[in-house]
């Protein structure tokens, strides 16, 4: 008999949905301070998720959601290429 395997689900700090952790982007900030996307999803680190959908990023960004959770400033550029990234998954 075959086991299910639990999917892990995370909350998206723009539209406050739990989804699968897969479909979300995630943004770390390292034990440095330092804050990057996570495209794999492993990087050490305070992470934070996000919906790769443009309006919930921009919900994210708007409310400040990401600085709050990762509890550091996140760079303008970081935000842009996070819009980007957002815009090329479907």
């Amino acid at each position: 008999m075959a086991t299910e395997r639990k999917i892990p689900m995370r909350q998206c700090l723009g539209c406050r949905e739990m989804k699968p952790k897969k479909d979300l982007l995630r943004v770390v900030r390292s034990p440095e301070g330092t804050v990057t996307i996570d495209g794999r999803g492993k990087a050490s680190g305070r992470g934070a998720y996000v919906c790769p959908d443009p309006a919930c990023l921009n919900k994210a960004i708007r409310s400040k959601a990401l600085e709050r959770s990762l509890g550091v400033p996140v760079p303008q550029e970081l935000l842009q290429e996070l819009l980007s990234e957002g815009e090329k998954l479907p």
